[in-house]
C-alpha cells in the first residue's frame, strides 16, 4: 500500500522542475521589497524549532555542551522550540532514542484525561485527534546541521555513528536546491572491523571512515514508491536476532510527518563485519548511501551517486518518461531497479524494455517483488544481490576521493570553507614530515624527552631525599638544584624546532581556525601513530598474559610511549619550553618571546580542548607551566572563575574516557590504540539557570589514566605511580566517580586500596570530597536489590581496607570508610549495563547504557548542588594544586602536605578569632574596670545602703559569672556560625574547630579566675579602707565641731579679729584636737610571711623534698642576685660535659632559658600591680605561683623538684621584696594622722572663710574639681588609654595573628639586614620581640600628638558623665551641699573612682546656695577639661607609658607570643592560633647552626635546615634522646606535639640561608665553632629572593 505521506511530498516537490529550483534565491535574499515576503519552508521550520537565530551565527558546540536545567530535566518535550534540544541532549549521550522526537500537545493531555472519563464515542475514535504537526526527524537533523559549526556537526556525526544512525553524506539547502558533500562532518568517525581477508590472521582495521576505500551501494527512489526504501534497507542491515533502524522510515515514530527540508537528504551507513561466517551479513565492508525524495527532482544527488557507488538500486512503482534520466544520467554505478507489487503494469514493462539495452541490464539488474513474496524473503533476495556487488566490487572509493566528482558537479564541500583549509594547510605542513615516530619526536619536541623525564626526577628526589645516604642534606639539595639548572640550560640549548615554531603560530590564530587546526591536529596524529600503536598494544598484552620478563614488557611500554604522538605532545613541549624560559633572566628576549604561551593555552581550554595535567609519561606536573596557564584561564574568565571539579578513577580499559564522554558529550580519547596517560582537564561551562545551585561557573572534568594499569602493573613503581595519581585527582576533586568492571573483582580491591589511601589523605589536610561508584556492566533491572549483598560486602571492604590504610598512614582514629568519605552505600551505588547493544562493530550503544548514565548525571548533579562548602576559583584551584603535588611527590603524604589554601583559611579563622577574643577581653575589661570603680565607690553610692560589702561582693561575682558565660557562648557561636559558611575554605581548617573551642572555654577560664581573683583583692582593700575612712569622718566631724565652737566663741567678743589672730585660735585649737584625738599606730603587714605561706601551700602537694627545701632557705634570703640554674651531682655533671663534647645543646642552658623566661613574666605582673598603687592583697601572690606552674607545666624541658623550689623562693624572694615596699607606702599615704595633718590648712582656710561669712561656692567648687574630680579623670584616662592603645595595635596587620606578627618581624630583621639584630633575634628571641614590639609602638605614637586622640576620647566621656552626674543631682534639691556631692559621687559610682575624702570637705559649708555652687563647678570642670587637653597634647609617650595601668608593650606581648613554645630543633617559635592547640607549628624553620648546632666531630655548624632534614634519612641526637641517634623522620616520637612539615619548595628556607651565608664567620666566631660548609647555590641568593621566601613561607603573596 502507497504511503501517503511520502507520495504528498514527492509530488508537491515533483511540481518544481530542477530548472525552476536552480533558479530560487538563497535565504538570504528572499526578502522582495516590491511585494510581501512569504516565507520559505526552511524559515518556517528554523522558527517552529526556534533556530532561526542560529542560521547566520551557527550553534556552537559550548552551547550545547554547557550544564543547564535541560540537560538533568525529565520534563516531556511541549512545544517545537524544544524539539532540537532534546534530540542533542539524547544525542550527546548517544542514546538510541534520540530520533523518538514528538511534542506532547494539549489534545494528548486532553485526551489522557479524558479517556477514563468519556463515553464510547465512535464517531470521535475515528477522527483525527491531532491538531498540532509534527516534525519530521530528517527535518529536525537537517535544520540542526544546517544551523550549527562544523564541530557541532563533526560531533553529531560522531554520536550518530555510535548509535548506528545513519549520517548525512549530502546536505540539502531546500532553498537553493545546492547541498553539501559532509566530509568534514564524518572525519571523526573511526571505525574498527575485520574484513574476509584478516579472518585466519585474526587481524583488524582501525581507520576514520572517510579513509576506507569501499565499495558503495546507494538506494534511491523514482516517482512514487508503496515501499519503503529506508525500511527494507534497515532489515537488510540488521540481522535475524536485532532489528535496528539506521534509517529513518515512514513506519518510526513521527516518520509519516511530511517532510518540508529534508528531500534531497542523502544518508550513509556503512556495514562492517565482525569476522564471524555465522553473524556477519555482508563478508566484506560496504558503504550504503540513500537518498531520500525522487531522483526527478534531485538529479544533482543522484548523478554523484551514479558516479561514486558501485551500484545504484532504484526502487519505483511505475516506469514513465522519467526513465530517461536513468539513461541520460553520466554513472558508473551498475543500475539495479527495485520493483513493488504495483510495477507489473504494461507502461512500466514496456519503459523496461527500452531501458534494459540501454543500461545494459540483465536479469540479475531486476529485482521485483511480487505479492507472494514477503518482507523477510524480498531482503535475502537483495542481501544476495548487495554481496555479489560487493565481492565483485571494482571500484572502492573514500568519502575524501569523492570531493572532486562534488566539485564537478557543483556540490559544496564543508572543509572548503577559508578556516578549515587554513587549519588544514598548517596541521598539514606539521604532520606531513612525520615518517618514524620516535625520531620525530627527537628531533622535533626534544625538550619533553629524557631531560624532562631527569628533571621529573629531580624534583621528586629533591622532595624524597632517597639517594641522598649521609650526605649533608641541603648540600645534597643544594646539588640537585644545580643539576635542574643544568638540565634547564640543556633545553635552553634547543632552539625552537620547526614544527614548534609552525605549532605555536597556528595556535595564535583566530579563533574558529584555530579550532580547525587544533582538529585536524589531532586526527593528522592519530592518524600517524594508530597503526603502529595498534600492533604494539596488541603484542603488549600478548606479552602480559603469557611472559614473566618484565623487562621485555617495560621495553615495549617504552615503545608504546615512543610510538604515542598526539597534540598533548606538542602542549607538553610548549609548557617545557615555557618553563625553560622562564628559568632565564627576565629580560632575556627568549623569556620575552615566550611569555604569551600560557594565554594561549588559557584560551583553548576555555574553546573546550583538554588541557594535560599530569604528564603520564614523565608521572609529573610542570607546575610553573600548568599554574600559569590557570592564571591567565582566571583573568580570561574573570569574574566567572568559579569551578567544580568532577574526576573519574578506575582500572584500564574498563570505560571511563567513554563514561565521561557520554556523560558530558565530551571527547576524551577512547579509542584501543591510545589509552589515556596522566591526567586531562577539561572545561564546561555552567548555564546561569542552574547557577544557583551549583554556585559556580564552570565544571572541570578531569580524565585519568587507569589505575593498576597492565602495562605499568609490570613496573617496579607501579603502585607508587598510581598512589600518586589518585591521591592528587581526588585531592583536586569535589566528587570522585570510582569505575569498576564487575567482572574482575580482584583489580577492584586493588584500586579501592588506592582510593581508600587517597581519601583518607584528604580527610587529613582539611578536604572530605564526595564518592559515586559505578559498578559497569550490570544489565539486570533489578541490580540494585539484587546487589544489596554486594553492597554491603563492599563497604564492609572498604571499612577494612581503611582501617589498613590509616595503621599505614598512622591514623588509626579513623574506623570506616565514611570517616574520610561522604558516602551511602544505598545511593552512593550506580549500575550501568554493557556499552554495545549486540556485538561491534555494527552494534548500537545500548539504550540502557545511556539511560543509567543520565541518571547518573543527574546524581552527581544533585550531590554537587548540595555541597556545603563553595564552589573554589580557579586560582584556588592552581594553589591547592600545586600543594598537593609537592605533598605527594613526599614519600609520606600526611606528613608532608601545605598548602596555601589551607594556611589562608587558617590565618582567617585565626584572624576572626582573635578579633572576638579581644572583643572578649575588652568587653571584661571594661566590665571589671567599672565594677573595681563601685567598688572604690562602695559607701558613696546606692549599693552601700542595700547591702555590706561582702554581699556586694558575691552579686559582682554573680554579674561577672553571667557576662563571663554569655561571652563565652557567643564566642563558641561565633565559631559554630563560622564553620558553617560556604566562603573561605573553612572547611579546609575543619580539624582546628575544636582546638579554638577548646581555646575558647580556656579563655573563659583564665578570664574568670582573673576577674574573681581582682574583685577579691578589690573589695578586701576597700574593706580595709572603710575602717579608715570611719577613723577619718569621726576625726573631721570632731574638728568641724571645734571649728564651730570657735567660730561662736570669736564672733561673742564683738571684735574685729586679725587673720593672725585667728591663726593663733586655730592653732590654739587645733593643738587641743590633737591632744584629745587617739591615733592608733597602723604598723604594716609582714608580706614576707604571706607570701612564704601561700609558697608552702602551693608547694604542699609536691612531696617531702620540697618541704626540705623550704625550710632550708629563707625567702628573704632568695631575693637577691639573678636566678642561676646549675647541673647538680655528679651523674648530672657528667652528663652535661658529655653534651657539651658532642655539641648537644646543653641541657642547663634550656633550662635557664625556660627560668628566664618565667622570671620576665612574673616581674611584669609585679611591676603592674606596683604601678597601681594599690594595696597587696595575697591574689597577687597566688597569681604570680599560677603563671610560674602554668609555664612549668607547657614547656617540654624536663626539670626537678629542687629546681621548682629554686626558681619559685627566687620569684617570691623578689615578689614579695617589692610587694612589701608598696604595702608601707600604701599604708603610709593612707594613715589618719597623715591625711588629718595634711588637711590642717583646708580646715584654716574654711574656719576664716565661715567666720568672715564668705561666699566659698567658688573656690570649693575649683577644690572640690582640683583635688577630687582631676585625680579621677586622670585615672580613668590613664585605666583605658593602654587598653585603646592595645587594641587600636592589635588591628594592624602585622599582628592579627602570630603568624603575621612572626612575619613582620622577619621582614624588619631582613630591612635592616644586621648581623647583631639577627643574632638578638636568635639567641633571646622573647627579649628581641618585647623590644621590637616596644618599637612598633613608638612608631605608630612617635609624639605627643599621635596618641592624643585615644585621650581625648577618653576625657570627653569622663566629663560629659560629669556633667550629666551635675544636672541629675541638681534635679533631686539635695538638703545641703554635702549630700549634693554625694548626689554627684552616686551618679559617677561606675564611671570614675572618687576618694571617700570628697564629702567630708565640704561639711562646715552645708547651709551654701547649691545653684551657686552647680554653676562654679560646671565651670571649674570646663576648665580642668581645658587644662588637661593641653597636658595631654603636651605629655611625651614615653611619660603616658609609665602611668598606664595596662602596659600596650606587655599586653601585646602576651596576646602575640602564645604558648611561647619554640622548635626543638632550631628554635623557631609556634604560630599556632588559640591557646588549647594540640600541636605547635612554625611557618619558617632555620638551619640548626643557628641553633648552635654542630656537625659531629668537625666542629663545623650544622647547615641542615629541620624542614629538609624530616624528609630525609639523616639522625639527631639531644637530651631527650638520652644522647641516643634518632631518625628525624620519627621525630614525633620524641617531640610528639611538634608539626614540622618539609618545604614547600627549595626557595622556601631561602632568607635564613641568605642569613647564615652573609653571616657565616661571625655566627661561628660567636658559636665557637668552625664556619658551615655553605651550599653553592645559596652563594647566590639575593636579598630579593630571602624576601620573596619569606611572602612564600607566610602565604603573603
Amino acid at each position: 500500500m502507497m504511503d501517503y505521506m511520502e507520495t504528498e511530498t514527492m509530488e508537491n516537490t515533483a511540481k518544481t522542475s530542477p530548472m525552476e529550483q536552480g533558479a530560487l534565491q538563497t535565504l538570504e535574499n528572499m526578502q522582495d521589497e516590491t511585494c510581501p515576503h512569504k516565507k520559505t519552508n526552511l524559515e518556517t521550520i528554523l522558527e517552529d524549532l526556534g533556530l532561526e537565530q542560529y542560521y547566520e551565527d551557527k550553534l556552537p558546540l559550548s552551547k550545547i555542551l554547557e550544564i543547564d536545567t535541560k540537560a538533568i530535566s525529565d520534563d516531556l518535550v511541549k512545544c517545537k522550540s524544544d524539539l532540537p534540544w532534546y534530540f542533542l541532549k539524547k544525542l550527546t549521550m548517544a542514546n538510541v532514542t534520540a530520533r523518538n522526537v514528538k511534542c506532547t500537545s494539549d489534545c494528548d493531555l486532553y485526551r489522557d484525561q479524558t479517556s477514563e472519563t468519556t463515553g464510547l464515542d465512535f464517531d470521535d475514535l475515528f477522527s483525527n485527534v491531532e491538531t498540532g504537526e509534527s516534525i519530521n526527524p530528517l527535518d529536525l537533523i537537517t535544520a540542526l546541521f544546517v544551523c550549527s559549526d562544523g564541530f557541532v556537526q563533526q560531533e553529531m556525526a560522531l554520536k550518530m555513528s555510535m548509535c548506528q544512525f545513519s549520517v548525512p553524506l549530502l546536505l540539502p539547502n531546500c532553498d537553493t536546491t545546492r547541498c553539501t558533500l559532509m566530509l568534514w562532518a564524518m572525519r571523526d568517525i573511526v571505525k574498527k572491523y575485520r574484513p574476509q581477508h584478516l579472518l585466519q590472521s585474526k587481524g583488524f582495521i582501525e581507520e576514520r571512515i572517510v579513509h576506507s576505500q569501499l565499495p558503495m551501494v546507494s538506494f534511491v527512489r523514482l516517482g512514487d514508491c508503496s515501499m519503503s526504501k529506508s525500511e527494507i534497507l534497515n532489515k537488510l542491515l540488521s540481522s535475524s536476532q536485532q532489528y535496528h533502524d539506521t534509517f529513518v522510515h515512514r513506519n518510526m515514530k513521527c516518520g509519516d510527518s511530511p517532510r518540508k527540508i529534508s528531500n534531497g537528504l542523502t544518508e550513509i551507513t556503512w556495514y562492517l563485519p565482525c569476522g564471524n561466517k555465522n553473524m556477519d551479513i555482508f563478508v566484506n565492508p560496504v558503504a550504503v548511501a540513500n537518498l531520500h525524495g525522487d531522483i526527478a527532482s534531485f538529479e544533482t544527488q543522484f548523478s554523484f551517486l551514479c558516479q561514486t557507488s558501485e551500484a545504484v538500486f532504484v526502487f519505483f512503482d511505475h516506469l514513465d518518461d522519467k526513465c530517461e534520466l536513468l539513461i541520460n544520467t553520466n554513472h558508473k554505478a551498475k543500475i539495479f531497479l527495485v520493483g513493488s507489487p504495483l510495477s507489473k503494469s504494461e507502461k512500466s514493462l514496456k519503459a523496461l524494455k527500452t531501458l534494459a539495452p540501454s543500461l545494459g541490464l540483465t536479469k540479475t539488474n531486476i529485482i521485483l517483488r511480487t505479492k507472494e513474496k514477503n518482507d523477510a524473503d524480498f531482503v535475502q533476495d537483495l542481501e544476495k544481490t548487495v554481496s555479489d556487488v560487493v565481492e565483485k566490487s571494482k571500484m572502492n572509493m573514500s568519502v575524501e576521493q569523492m570531493v572532486g566528482i562534488a566539485h564537478e558537479l557543483g556540490i559544496l564541500v564543508d572543509e572548503d570553507s577559508p578556516e578549515c583549509q587554513a587549519g588544514k594547510q598548517k596541521a598539514d605542513a606539521i604532520t606531513r614530515e612525520i615518517q618514524d615516530i620516535h625520531k620525530y619526536k627527537e628531533n622535533q619536541l626534544p625538550l619533553q624527552g629524557t631531560i624532562w623525564k631527569e628533571l621529573a626526577c629531580l624534583e621528586k628526589e629533591e622532595f624524597r631525599l632517597r639517594k641522598a645516604g649521609s650526605e649533608n642534606i641541603d648540600q645534597y639539595k643544594s646539588e640537585l638544584q644545580r643539576k635542574k639548572k643544568e638540565m634547564r640550560k640543556k633545553q635552553n640549548s634547543h632552539d625552537m624546532s620547526p614544527a614548534m615554531t609552525y605549532f605555536i603560530d597556528a595556535i595564535s590564530s583566530p579563533g574558529t581556525e584555530r579550532c580547525y587546526f587544533l582538529k585536524w591536529m589531532r586526527m593528522n596524529l592519530d592518524n600517524v601513530s594508530r597503526t603502529k600503536l595498534s600492533r604494539l598494544r596488541e603484542l603488549y598484552k600478548e606479552k602480559c598474559n603469557t611472559s614473566v620478563n618484565k623487562d621485555e614488557i617495560k621495553e615495549i611500554d617504552i615503545q608504546l610511549s615512543n610510538s604515542s604522538l598526539g597534540t598533548e605532545h606538542f602542549f607538553r613541549e610548549m609548557g617545557q619550553l615555557y618553563e625553560a624560559s622562564v628559568s632565564l633572566p627576565k629580560r632575556d628576549l627568549s623569556r620575552k618571546q615566550l611569555q604569551h604561551l600560557p594565554e594561549l593555552c588559557a584560551q583553548m581550554l576555555l574553546d573546550g580542548f583538554p588541557l594535560e595535567l599530569v604528564d603520564g609519561d614523565a608521572s609529573n606536573i610542570p607546575l610553573r607551566w600548568v599554574s600559569d596557564v590557570l592564571t591567565k584561564l582566571n583573568d580570561l574568565a574573570s569574574p566567572k572563575n568559579k569551578i567544580i571539579v568532577v574526576t573519574v578513577l578506575g582500572v584500564q580499559s574498563t570505560g571511563k574516557s567513554t563514561l565521561l564522554n557520554t556523560m558530558f558529550g565530551v571527547q576524551f580519547a577512547v579509542s584501543s590504540g591510545r589509552c589515556t596517560r596522566g591526567a586531562f582537564m577539561l572545561l564546561i561551562k555552567v548555564n546561569e539557570d542552574i547557577k544557583k545551585v551549583f554556585n559556580c561557573d564552570f565544571m572541570v572534568i578531569l580524565d585519568t589514566e587507569g589505575l593498576k594499569s597492565p602495562e605499568l602493573a609490570q613496573l617496579d613503581n607501579s603502585y607508587e605511580h598510581d598512589n600518586e595519581l589518585a591521591t592528587l585527582v581526588v585531592g583536586l576533586s569535589d566528587l570522585t566517580i570510582i569505575n569498576i568492571a564487575m567482572e574482575n573483582s580482584t583489580e577492584m580491591k586493588d584500586i579501592l586500596q588506592i582510593v581508600v589511601h587517597a581519601f583518607l589523605r584528604m580527610k587529613e589536610v582539611g578536604k572530605k570530597p564526595k564518592c559515586q561508584f559505578v559498578h559497569q556492566n550490570v544489565s539486570d533491572v533489578s541490580a540494585h536489590d539484587k546487589n544489596l549483598r554486594d553492597r554491603k560486602l563492599l563497604l564492609q571492604q572498604l571499612n577494612e581496607m581503611t582501617q589498613a590504610a590509616a595503621r599505614m598512614e598512622k591514623k588509626e582514629e579513623n574506623k570506616s570508610f565514611t570517616d574520610v568519605m561522604v558516602y551511602n552505600a544505598d545511593t552512593g551505588n550506580c549500575y550501568v549495563p554493557g556499552l554495545w547493544n549486540g556485538n561491534p562493530p555494527m552494534a548500537p550503544v545500548n539504550s540502557g547504557y545511556s539511560e543509567a548514565v543520565y541518571e547518573l548525571k543527574k546524581t552527581i548533579i544533585h550531590l554537587l548542588g548540595e555541597n556545603e562548602t563553595s564552589a573554589q576559583t580557579i586560582l584556588d584551584f592552581r594553589k591547592w594544586m600545586t600543594s598537593l603535588w609537592n605533598a605527594v611527590k613526599h614519600e609520606n603524604f600526611i606528613f608532608s602536605f601545605r598548602n596555601s589554601l589551607v594556611a589562608e583559611a587558617y590565618m582567617r579563622l585565626c584572624t576572626e578569632f582573635n578579633k572576638w577574643e579581644r572583643e572578649f577581653r575588652k568587653e571584661m575589661f571594661t566590665w571589671l574596670t567599672k565594677a573595681e570603680t563601685r567598688i572604690s565607690n562602695f559607701g558613696l553610692d546606692a549599693e552601700s545602703e542595700r547591702t555590706d560589702i561582702t554581699g556586694f561582693l558575691t552579686r559582682l561575682k554573680s554579674e561577672a559569672l553571667s557576662v563571663l558565660s554569655k561571652w563565652e557562648t557567643k564566642l563558641l557561636e561565633n565559631l559554630k556560625e563560622y564553620f558553617k559558611q560556604t566562603e573561605g575554605h573553612v572547611h579546609l581548617v575543619e580539624r582546628y574547630k575544636e582546638e579554638f573551642s577548646n581555646s575558647a572555654k580556656s579563655l573563659r577560664r583564665e578570664m574568670e579566675r582573673s576577674v574573681n581573683n581582682q574583685l577579691l583583692a578589690a573589695v578586701d582593700i576597700r574593706r580595709g579602707m572603710n575602717e579608715l575612712d570611719k577613723i577619718k569622718e569621726n576625726q573631721s566631724k570632731e574638728v568641724e565641731k571645734a571649728a564651730f565652737e570657735l567660730i561662736a566663741k570669736c564672733r561673742q567678743k564683738n571684735v574685729q579679729m586679725t587673720d593672725t589672730e585667728l591663726d593663733q585660735e586655730f592653732d590654739k585649737m587645733w593643738r587641743e584636737i590633737l591632744n584629745k584625738l587617739s591615733f592608733s599606730e597602723h604598723t604594716p603587714n609582714d608580706i614576707y610571711n604571706s607570701v612564704s605561706y601561700s609558697l608552702r601551700n602551693n608547694l604542699s602537694y609536691k612531696g617531702s623534698r620540697a618541704c626540705e627545701l623550704l625550710d632550708e632557705k629563707n625567702l628573704k634570703a632568695c631575693e637577691s642576685g639573678p636566678f642561676k640554674y646549675t647541673a647538680e651531682g655528679w651523674f648530672n655533671k657528667a652528663k652535661h660535659t658529655v653534651s657539651n663534647w658532642f655539641n648537644i645543646e646543653d641541657h642547663v642552658k634550656c633550662v635557664q632559658k625556660m627560668a628566664d623566661s618565667i622570671i620576665y613574666a612574673c616581674r611584669l605582673f609585679v611591676n603592674e600591680k606596683i604601678q597601681q598603687k594599690s594595696n597587696y592583697h595575697d591574689t597577687y601572690i597566688q597569681d604570680i605561683l599560677h603563671i610560674i606552674d602554668e609555664r612549668l607545666q607547657q614547656n617540654d624541658v624536663t626539670t626537678d623538684i629542687d629546681f621548682e623550689v629554686s626558681l619559685k623562693q627566687h620569684i617570691c624572694g623578689f615578689a614579695a621584696r617589692d610587694f612589701q615596699k608598696m604595702h608601707e607606702d600604701f599604708v603610709h599615704e593612707h594613715d589618719p594622722y597623715t591625711c588629718l595633718m595634711k588637711d590642717k590648712e583646708r580646715f584654716r582656710t574654711d574656719f576664716k572663710d565661715v567666720f568672715h561669712k564668705r561666699d566659698q561656692c567658688q573656690k570649693k567648687a575649683e577644690e572640690f574639681t582640683e583635688k577630687y574630680l582631676k585625680p579621677a579623670v586622670e585615672a580613668y584616662v590613664n585605666r583605658y588609654l593602654g587598653n585603646d592603645i592595645t587594641d587600636e595595635m592589635l588591628t594592624k596587620e602585622q599582628f592579627s595573628t602570630r603568624m603575621s606578627f612572626q612575619y613582620a618581624v622577619l621582614l624588619d630583621l631582613l630591612s635592616k639586614d644586621n648581623f647583631v639584630i639577627y643574632l638578638d633575634y636568635i639567641r633571646s628571641y622573647e627579649d628581641y620581640v618585647k623590644t621590637w614590639i616596644l618599637d612598633q609602638i613608638f612608631d605608630e605614637f612617635p609624639d605627643a600628638n599621635s596618641k592624643f586622640e585615644f585621650e581625648d576620647r577618653r576625657l570627653k566621656i569622663s566629663i560629659s558623665n560629669i556633667n550629666n552626674a551635675i544636672n541629675e543631682a541638681k534635679r533631686k534639691n539635695s538638703s545641703d551641699l554635702q549630700m549634693f556631692v554625694k548626689d554627684i559621687c552616686k551618679e559617677l559610682h561606675d564611671k570614675l573612682a572618687i576618694s571617700q575624702d570628697a564629702c567630708r570637705a565640704f561639711m562646715i559649708l552645708n547651709q551654701a546656695d547649691q545653684e551657686q555652687f552647680a554653676h562654679w563647678l560646671t565651670q571649674s570642670v570646663k576648665d580642668m577639661e581645658d587644662s588637661l587637653r593641653e597636658k595631654f597634647k603636651t605629655t611625651t609617650f614615653e611619660m603616658i607609658l609609665e602611668n598606664l595601668h595596662v602596659k600596650p608593650q606587655n599586653e601585646m606581648f602576651k596576646r602575640l607570643i602564645g604558648c611561647g613554645k619554640q622548635c626543638p630543633f632550631c628554635g623557631a617559635p609556634c604560630e599556632a592560633g588559640g591557646n588549647a592547640h594540640n600541636d605547635h607549628f612554625a611557618s619558617l624553620h632555620r638551619q640548626s647552626g643557628l641553633g648552635t648546632y654542630r656537625e659531629d666531630g668537625s666542629e663545623k655548624l650544622v647547615t641542615n635546615i629541620c624542614t629538609s632534614a624530616v624528609s630525609s634519612d639523616v639522625s639527631f641526637r639531644c637530651n631527650e634522646t638520652n644522647n641516643q641517634w634518632h631518625p628525624y623522620k620519627r621525630y614525633r616520637e620524641i617531640f610528639p606535639d611538634w608539626d614540622i612539615r618539609p618545604d614547600g619548595s627549595f626557595q622556601a628556607s631561602d632568607f635564613w640561608k641568605y642569613v647564615m651565608t652573609k653571616y657565616n664567620e661571625k655566627f661561628s666566631a660567636i658559636f665557637d665553632a668552625k664556619p658551615a660548609d655553605i651550599p653553592h647555590s645559596w652563594n647566590n641568593i639575593t636579598i630579593e629572593q630571602a624576601k620573596a621566601s619569606l611572602k612564600e613561607s607566610f602565604n603573603k603573596n
